[in-house]
């Protein structure tokens, strides 16, 4: 059984968290395997499980969490291009793997993360409380919060094309080079702008799959989310699913 739950982040640390979480694994003597797509954004997952503290990079491929015996997890999701303000390192270091937050933010913070989270019983409330404190802390002691800039501009206007706007023209718009625009992604946000908005695009059309009534069009789904042809909708979901758009939709109407 899998129990998971999103709040609403704290008013100051809205301009950065899309929302903090807690999930609960029931497993038993039983394995849980899921699997997580790429959504753009980077996390912060704090675990009962030897007091586990890490964060999640951007993904460019799908992961399956396998979970046995019992698992809480309380967590932060950061806004798309969000977490550079938390981490003093290029983001693209981060990417496709799990980094401790001891490595992150030093043993002393993790260690007394780790300690007010999971040495008491807590409500989960309590839980995503403490963490959001300690991000607060992070963010005042840490590098000075940087404005939107460049990347939070690029990163709207993809948005706002659901990842259909090409990056020569977005380059163009804010009037930088390609090449500058690709460099001040991988340091901020962790990816290249063209894989963002692909994954934007991608995400985009998962979403309209699920509301589909009946046997989907795919040739006009494809269409409809700026994609050349069905094959280019199809080689998105193998690369963000590791499935066929029919397989993946069959999978979650079961």
């Amino acid at each position: 059984m899998i129990v998971y739950q999103e709040y609403a982040p704290l008013p100051a640390l809205r301009p950065w968290l899309a929302c903090v979480w807690t999930c609960r694994v029931q497993a038993g003597n039983s394995v849980l395997t899921h699997q997580v797509l790429p959504d753009n954004c980077i996390d912060i997952l704090c675990q009962d499980q030897q007091d586990s503290s890490f964060a999640v990079g951007m993904m460019t491929a799908p992961i399956s969490v396998v979970s046995q015996g019992l698992v809480q997890t309380v967590a932060a999701r950061f806004k798309p291009g969000a977490a550079a303000s938390f981490f003093r390192l290029p983001l693209c270091e981060l990417n496709d793997g799990r980094t401790d937050i001891q490595t992150l933010w030093g043993r002393d913070l993790a260690a007394r993360l780790a300690d007010a989270l999971w040495s008491d019983p807590l409500e989960n409330e309590q839980r995503i409380a403490i963490l959001q404190d300690h991000l607060l802390l992070r963010l005042r002691t840490g590098a000075p919060p940087s404005a939107p800039g460049l990347t939070g501009h690029a990163i709207a206007l993809i948005e706002r094309t659901q990842g259909r706007l090409r990056v020569d023209s977005l380059a163009e718009q804010l009037n930088v080079s390609r090449q500058h625009l690709a460099l001040q992604f991988r340091h901020k946000v962790g990816i290249s702008p063209k894989l963002f908005a692909r994954i934007c695009r991608f995400r985009a059309a998962n979403a309209a799959l699920q509301r589909v009534q009946g046997a989907p069009d795919w040739a006009q789904l494809a269409l409809e989310h700026g994609y050349f042809d069905q094959s280019h909708l199809i080689h998105d979901f193998q690369d963000f699913a590791h499935s066929s758009p029919e397989t993946w939709l069959a999978g979650k109407q079961l």
